[in-house]
Formats: C-alpha cells, sequence, structure tokens
C-alpha cells in the first residue's frame, strides 16, 4: 500500500543539533546507532542495514554515489535550510511534538525549530529535566517541591501537550509511592552533590517516584497524556527495568493516559497486551522504527494482531540530524503500507479498512489523544 499521501502527525521527537554537528563521517555515523561506543560507530554501524540502507537512499534523493562520503559532500552543497524543508516536505510531517530534553547545549531552542520546520511544533515535558533543574536552583526540599508543582500545574497554559519521563533510564520502570519523608532525604543528598559537582542526574527512587506522582494526578486533571520510554535505548538504559509489564502497578493507580514509547521493543508483545487491556495506555512505534529496520514487519504485525487499531500511534522520535526524520518516515511507511496490504490478501480486512487504519497509525490517533 502506498501511503506517502497521509501525513504523519509525529508525536514525539527531539531537537535537532547545530548542523556542524553531524558534517563530518564520525559524527555522522553515531547516529544510525543507540551505542555510545566509538569502536561501534566507526567499525560496525557501516554494516548495518539502517545505515547502508539509509545511505542508498539519501544518495538517490542528493542524485550523488552512494558512498558516505559522496553524499556528506552533496549534503553539504545544499542551503541547509532548504534541505530540511525538503526532507520534511517529503516525509509528509504535518505536526511534531518535541521533547526538548534530550540534545544538550548544541540543540536547537522551540523558536529555532520553529522557524526552521515547514510544520507546527508543539512542546513535550520532560518531568526528571524540570527536577534537575529545580534541585540545582532550591536549598529546601518543599520550596523545590512547590516550583515543581507551579510548573506542571501551568504546563497545558504554557503550551505543554504531553509530560514525558525517563524513569526506565533512572531507576527503571518499578515506580512505587513514596512518603514526603523519604524524599526530602533523598533531595538532601542530591543536593549535597550537586553543591560539589555543579550538575545533576536524577537517579533516586524516593525523590524520581515522589515527583513523578504528583505530575501523574495533575496530568489526569488536564487530559494531559504521560510518556514513558519504554524498552530499548542507549547504553544508559537497563533492559530489565525497562519492560513495561513493570508499570502495571502504576497504570492501575492513575487516570492519567500512559503512552507506551518505542513499542517497549523487545518488549513489544508485553507493550500490546496493556494497550489492550487498559483505556488509557497507548502504544507508540518510534525508534522500533526505523532501528529494527527489516524486523517492523514482524514486530507490526504481533502489535496490530493484539492490540485495537485505535491505540497504535507512529512517530519518529527523530534527533540530531533532519535525515532521521526522513528515514523513520520512509521506513515506516514502508513497513506498515506491506502489513497492511498482507492483511488484505489475507481478508483480515478489505482495502478501505487497511488504508483508514494507517491514516488512525499515522496521524487521528494521536489527534484525538493529545486534543490537536
Amino acid at each position: 500500500m502506498d501511503l506517502s499521501g497521509i501525513p504523519i502527525l509525529d508525536h514525539h521527537a527531539h531537537p535537532l543539533l547545530q548542523p556542524d554537528e553531524t558534517a563530518d563521517p564520525a559524527r555522522f555515523r553515531q547516529w544510525f546507532t543507540e551505542s555510545t561506543n566509538a569502536e561501534i560507530h566507526a567499525r560496525h554501524v557501516p554494516h548495518t542495514l539502517f545505515f547502508q540502507s539509509g545511505i542508498r537512499w539519501l544518495a538517490a534523493l542528493l542524485d550523488c554515489a552512494p558512498t558516505l562520503a559522496a553524499v556528506l559532500e552533496a549534503r553539504a552543497a545544499q542551503d541547509y535550510e532548504a534541505w530540511v524543508r525538503r526532507l520534511f516536505v517529503e516525509a509528509n510531517i504535518e505536526l511534531l511534538l518535541c521533547d526538548y530534553g534530550y540534545g544538550g547545549e548544541k540543540a536547537l531552542a522551540h523558536k529555532e525549530m520553529a522557524a526552521l520546520l515547514p510544520c507546527e511544533i508543539r512542546p513535550i515535558l520532560r518531568l526528571e529535566k524540570l527536577a534537575e533543574q529545580l534541585i540545582l536552583e532550591y536549598d529546601a526540599f518543599e520550596p523545590m517541591v512547590e516550583a515543581f508543582t507551579a510548573v506542571i500545574k501551568r504546563a497545558r497554559a504554557s503550551g505543554y501537550v504531553a509530560f514525558k519521563s525517563i524513569a526506565a533510564y533512572r531507576t527503571g520502570l518499578e515506580i512505587n509511592t513514596a512518603s514526603p519523608r523519604e524524599a526530602a532525604a533523598a533531595f538532601k543528598l542530591y543536593r549535597q552533590a550537586a553543591q560539589r559537582n555543579g550538575r545533576l542526574r536524577l537517579a533516586s527512587r524516593p525523590l524520581g517516584d515522589y515527583l513523578l506522582w504528583i505530575a501523574l494526578q495533575q496530568a489526569a486533571a488536564d487530559a494531559l497524556p504521560v510518556q514513558f520510554h519504554t524498552g530499548f535505548g542507549d547504553s544508559d538504559a537497563d533492559l530489565r527495568g525497562a519492560n513495561p509489564l513493570l508499570l502495571r502497578p502504576l497504570i492501575e493507580q492513575t487516570e492519567s493516559h500512559i503512552v507506551l514509547l518505542h513499542a517497549g521493543w523487545p518488549f513489544y508483545r508485553e507493550a500490546a497486551h496493556l494497550a489492550s487491556l487498559y483505556p488509557h495506555v497507548w502504544l507508540d512505534l518510534s525508534l522500533a522504527v526505523p532501528f529494527a529496520t527489516a524486523g517492523i514487519p514482524g514486530m507490526l504485525r504481533a502489535v496490530l494482531g493484539m492490540a485495537p487499531l485505535s491505540k497504535i500511534m507512529f512517530a519518529t522520535d527523530a534527533f540530531t540530524m533532519p535525515e532521521i526524520y526522513w528515514l523513520a518516515a520512509k521506513w515506516g511507511r514502508w513497513a506498515l503500507g506491506r502489513v497492511l496490504e498482507e492483511f488484505v490478501t489475507d481478508g483480515f480486512l478489505d482495502e478501505n479498512q487497511a488504508y483508514q487504519t494507517a491514516e488512525m497509525i499515522l496521524n487521528r490517533n494521536a489527534r484525538e489523544l493529545y486534543g490537536l
């Protein structure tokens, strides 16, 4: 099925970096893997299907030889703003929900992204990033919590369309309730460490869980979905604590809309199971698309076979450079079109139902969930 005419509502992605950050071969290659290891980047990324197909497809777009050197040379010859716009127009991305908590000092700010891209952009609030900023700013626990709560309460009025948690990266998805006393004790230790080091990485279960529950309560009140990283990521993510099944106690204690990001890969069957059980749980396909490459259709068959089609959403989880957005959209449309065509051939869906399913997954489900 040709799904190129269906616009994508990319409900989970990250900002671009300054263009010179991906101009040379080493820095370009590293974004085709979740590994942070330099040997993987240099020696093994060129032998991944994602990289090899990406170079071939980009070369065809740039009308150059299918080599990294030729692609980078042709890319450098493009007007950067025109190149970015071309990639987004060809990917047919009409709306982007962006988590700015990833990317560092070289990442484009919201106003810069809005000026550069040919589509509308709405921000997502990363909870752990907010907490880290406030722990560095406040000397005492109670004022920090008050400031955190105030930002959370103003989130929708400030233009945010969702919250995002990376608890899976920090303490795992087995999220419990914590008392104010436990959270205050953890705050004291983290505040002392921050004063010594001048920086902070929130990896305290009592403090992180305590603040997360504050956000969940406000999210339910304001109908703001809460996105949770689940499944694989870079080497900082321990898969043993990233299985979405660990969220089941939280899911049963909150009325917030919960979005299981990245299909929970490799736990996509578990994620689909949760989406099929609970009316307030949704399943996202990003990161698994495009990194699973030729394995994406197998994942989609399992997910679409279990979860309601009205609960599945496509996103790119793209970051760093515009080519990742384009490649993710290309992989996603190819795999979804292939699987839906199989469903039609096998008599599971008729052609109209299959096309409506594609519209739901690529756009409509996210539009309804986020109230856009």
